[in-house]
């Protein structure tokens, strides 16, 4: 002990410096410690959340226990009624008596086709003991839904030649001229390929997901011989004479008074100067007049924040986006006002919720944002003009927004950046700003959904064909989605839609010919009548 004891300093200052040493050590190793514990934190997050994208359930909604445990967070009595309202202050509401309906199948579509099958009893059954011939007093029936396979037929264009055998020897070449009626114009001259069967293999691979090689399959099957590359060169080839039609889209969105904006990745072969490797995106602008929504996807080789800018060049007027800085560069335009999507907020702290050891911090959070999200579709279902509806938005939405914003900003410099909640903290406080731009127009909704929806289509075809073969075949796959999206959301079915905007597009030479194409300007009974096979 004494030879340990010899070791120390033999004045003060000596021992002085040395306890600052050891303590300078040890606060070292104890932020070491601690620096360590926040990287294991954040591979443990990053483990579980990579788990959960695999095997987890793809919902963002809480369950109904979920959500009675967000009570237990952030007085949440109080964020709910969105006013400081206790449930025992809340005013009375009457409720209209009303009668339930007995949950059970619904009925099938009327617009279908019926065929009746009679099932009656014989005559001599029809004739009463007493020998009176008996009356039909009613009927039961029972419907039960047939699909008929695909059908195929061959259109035969034929134009009869007329010519005057009196003349034939004439000498008059004028009066012995064969006579016969002009060719129609055709989609795609020299090809098997008609409008209908266009619409029918777009709509195949772009709607329903379906690659070229399984619907060469599907026709072997019923006879036909149509091979997969084929399919891919009508869908090239048309798309060039789709692009007039895309101008005219492209000005509705800008004409608009929103729009929103989203991307997503897409591999593309042969790149010029890129490895196939590379990822490239699949840029979606969702905008037009009220009413009348036009999708527009359009295929880019970067994520460069110059691509909106130079897609809505003379655009004024709301965009909708997430948190991705490319979009700044458009938002700091002038006559624009950049808007955030409250959706990606709430997601962030759903992950973090998701995986996180114990269950609190991030319950605050999603307590508060589904309250306004009840807010906005509450408002949304009342009658109420314009003004009216952004007052009572204001009323009881910013409330709830605040009292969010104090806790965001009491737990910013709590939470370790690293970690999946303080990554959600951070991402709302930066993006404060334009999320809360939505109370100032009846225009705006809390989330970019909208455009989400649009792009979840693509993404579901990419799962089955993985990559497109050229930036051309891209480009052409953005045509197609647009089409038939635009057509979605106007509430028209893509393949009449696409059935009469390419019987129409030979003969359409003005931008007035392709303003006709548009969903909402096209006659009902034309579509009507592919629906019905009478092709004009």
């Amino acid at each position: 002990m004494n030879e340990k004891l010899g070791d120390l300093p033999s004045s003060i200052e000596e021992l002085q410096n040395l306890i600052r040493e050891l303590t300078a050590k040890l606060e070292s190793e104890h932020a070491e410690k601690i620096e360590y514990q926040h990287e294991a934190l954040k591979h443990f997050e990053e483990i579980q959340l990579l788990r959960r994208r695999i095997f987890g359930r793809r919902t963002e909604k809480l369950s109904e226990e979920d959500r009675r445990q967000l009570l237990l967070f952030n007085e949440a009595e109080e964020i709910l009624l969105a006013g400081g309202t206790r449930p025992s202050e809340a005013p009375a509401v009457e409720v209209r008596a009303h009668s339930r309906r007995k949950p059970g199948r619904k009925p099938l579509p009327p617009e279908i086709p019926r065929v009746e099958t009679i099932h009656d009893i014989s005559e001599e059954e029809k004739r009463c003991a007493c020998g009176q011939q008996m009356d039909r007093i009613g009927e039961e029936t029972c419907e039960k839904l047939e699909v008929i396979p695909a059908r195929i037929r061959v259109r035969r264009h034929v134009r009869p030649k007329y010519a005057c055998h009196a003349c034939e020897g004439s000498g008059d070449e004028s009066r012995a001229a064969v006579r016969i009626a002009a060719a129609p114009a055709q989609l795609l001259p020299k090809s098997i390929a008609s409008p209908a069967l266009v619409a029918y293999v777009v709509v195949g691979k772009f709607c329903d997901s379906l690659p070229f090689y399984r619907q060469e399959k599907q026709f072997a099957r019923i006879g036909v011989e149509i091979s997969r590359q084929d399919m891919a060169n009508w869908s090239l080839a048309v798309f060039e004479r789709l692009r007039p039609l895309r101008d005219v889209m492209r000005e509705q969105i800008r004409q608009g008074p929103l729009v929103q904006i989203d991307e997503t990745t897409v591999q593309v072969m042969g790149e010029p100067g890129r490895p196939n490797t590379s990822k490239s995106f699949m840029w979606v602008f969702l905008g037009g007049s009220s009413g009348q929504p036009v999708v527009d996807y359009q295929y880019h080789p970067s994520r460069s924040g110059k691509i909106p800018s130079q897609v809505l060049h003379d655009y004024k007027g709301f965009i909708q986006t997430d948190g991705y800085e490319g979009y700044d560069e458009l938002g700091s335009q002038p006559g624009i006002v950049h808007v955030g999507c409250w959706a990606h907020a709430r997601r962030k702290f759903f992950e973090a919720r998701e995986i996180a050891k114990t269950k609190g911090s991030a319950d605050v959070a999603l307590a508060s944002i589904d309250a306004f999200f009840n807010i906005e579709r509450t408002l949304r279902a009342q009658d109420l003009t314009p003004q009216q509806f952004t007052e009572r938005r204001r009323q009881q939405a910013r409330p709830v927004l605040e009292k969010l914003l104090q806790w965001l900003q009491e737990r910013h410099n709590q939470v370790p950046p690293s970690t999946a909640l303080g990554k959600a903290i951070g991402y709302a406080v930066g993006q404060w700003p334009k999320l809360v731009r939505y109370l100032d127009s009846p225009l705006l909704g809390p989330d970019n959904n909208a455009c989400e929806r649009a792009i979840r289509p693509f993404v579901i075809g990419r799962k089955n064909w993985l990559l497109s073969g050229s930036p051309a075949g891209a480009e052409a796959s953005a045509a197609w989605y647009s089409l038939i999206e635009t057509a979605k959301l106007n509430g028209i079915e893509p393949y009449l839609y696409l059935c009469f905007i390419l019987s129409r597009l030979p003969d359409s030479k003005e931008s007035a010919d392709y303003q006709f194409l548009l969903p909402w300007n096209i006659p009902k009974e034309s579509l009507l009548d592919f629906e019905s096979g009478r092709l004009a």
